[in-house]
């Protein structure tokens, strides 16, 4: 099994790339985004590698980050989700943007990926292992992207993660509250005061 690969983008193509190790061509199937990533690099990059091997067929799928393996390991444990439907996924959307789209289900959003479909859309946010996944990631601190919120500056982000609490303390689950939060937040905007967010939240939860 090949965990990681370190070396320098030979050749990248629709779907993959080929990444000279010391002289040995590893074909990655890839996402667009860590495909992006490896073409603006240079030198020797290191890959994160997940390795398939299915009958007669061995392939190698690459990632820049941790959290695009992590995305994808949760990805294709959904049905009918494999993994080229799994890279799709993550070529329109960062792990963060995932995870916000399935937190807050929005099934619109995640159904406009090239590939992916209103069905296999609605089977990935439904699915209880990926909301799970979703927990957490959801929020500002993600990674960096703001999760598919709208810019939050580090005041904002607290405010968000007191709101959830709050909801937490009320008896609400964790992964209701931070949906809910999240749209909430998305409604009143970057300068929505806490009292105002778990209002909204309320408000949410009782839909």
């Amino acid at each position: 099994m090949i965990g990681k690969l370190t070396g320098r983008l030979e050749e990248s193509f629709e779907g993959g790339c080929i990444l000279d190790v010391n002289g040995v061509g590893y074909v990655l199937a890839c996402s667009r985004k860590t495909l992006d990533v490896l073409s603006a690099g240079s030198g020797a990059q290191k890959v994160l590698v997940e390795t398939h091997l299915r009958q007669d067929a061995l392939t190698l799928y690459g990632f820049a980050t941790a959290e695009e393996r992590e995305a994808f390991r949760s990805l294709i444990e959904v049905k009918t989700v494999g993994p080229q439907k799994a890279l799709l996924v993550l070529s329109g959307l960062t792990p963060g943007q995932l995870a916000q789209a399935i937190a807050a289900k929005e099934r619109k959003r995640l159904a406009e990926v090239k590939g992916l479909g209103v069905a296999t859309a609605n089977r990935v946010i439904d699915e209880p292992a990926m909301q799970k996944w979703a927990v957490g990631r959801a929020m500002p601190a993600g990674d960096g992207d703001g999760g598919g919120l709208p810019p939050l500056g580090a005041e904002a982000g607290g405010t968000i993660a007191d709101a959830v609490s709050a909801l937490v303390n009320l008896g609400w689950k964790r992964p209701e509250a931070s949906a809910a939060i999240a749209r909430a937040a998305r409604r009143l905007g970057e300068d929505a005061a806490l009292d105002a967010l778990i209002r909204d939240g309320l408000k949410e939860m009782a839909r």
